[in-house]
């Protein structure tokens, strides 16, 4: 008897977890393309900083679709006072094993950008991609979804086994610069059911990810009703 009430509150504390973890994942990924992270040494406070306009030039590059934006005197002067546009940073740890065989600890700072002022800031100098399609001689995207719901997809993605799991998911996700919102609708077992909202097609967003080092595409044509393809989180 005991046994089966400790196995109803593992299985109970495991679906509030999930859920947590899901609507955790949901709200980073909301605020993925304002949000930069970079490898660094220590905590000190001065390579803190520099990190931090790194990150901010990451973010700009994302939002605007330009990668020469940061040769603009008045963004690379928004990239040097990086700090003002800071909402929050925090340090992620991961334990990766050097070919070796000796595990390390990596070390990165993970900021989140202040969304309004961003975009003002791009705004200001003609980057907003809503109001500026083709920037730098850079066409908008031509290509229609082959969706019901153009631009629009529903993913499963397994393999999902830990918070770290959903931030580095998300984090792949989120990046991604044809990707301009993420949803995490369910979460079960070690999958996520998440939809993609893409400025581009699902074949060329796939491609997208498989090209990286965090996503596998296991199957474009699933034998499932909702779903336009499954997902493997790479260990």
């Amino acid at each position: 008897m005991d046994f089966v009430v400790r196995a109803r509150s593992a299985a109970s504390a495991l679906g509030i977890f999930l859920l947590i973890a899901a609507c955790w994942a949901s709200v980073v990924a909301a605020a993925g393309l304002y949000t930069g992270s970079v490898p660094v040494n220590s905590q000190d406070e001065t390579e803190r900083a520099a990190a931090l306009k790194t990150a901010l030039g990451q973010v700009i590059v994302h939002v605007s679709g330009d990668n020469a934006a940061l040769a603009q005197p008045g963004v690379a002067k928004a990239v040097a006072e990086a700090e003002r546009y800071v909402q929050q940073f925090s340090y992620q740890q991961d334990v990766v094993t050097e070919s070796g065989g000796t595990p390390q600890v990596r070390l990165t700072l993970v900021a989140q950008f202040d969304r309004d002022a961003i975009d003002r800031l791009l705004r200001k100098h003609d980057l907003a991609q809503e109001e500026t399609p083709a920037v730098a001689g850079k066409a908008a995207p031509a290509e229609s979804a082959p969706s019901p719901n153009p631009g629009s997809y529903r993913v499963w993605i397994a393999g999902v086994r830990s918070p770290q799991d959903y931030a580095r998911l998300i984090g792949a996700l989120s990046s991604n610069e044809f990707v301009r919102d993420v949803q995490v609708e369910m979460a079960r077992g070690d999958g996520l059911q998440v939809r993609v909202a893409t400025a581009t097609s699902l074949a060329r967003l796939l491609d997208a990810w498989s090209a990286g080092a965090v996503i596998r595409v296991a199957k474009t044509k699933p034998p499932v009703e909702g779903l336009d393809a499954l997902l493997d989180l790479q260990p």
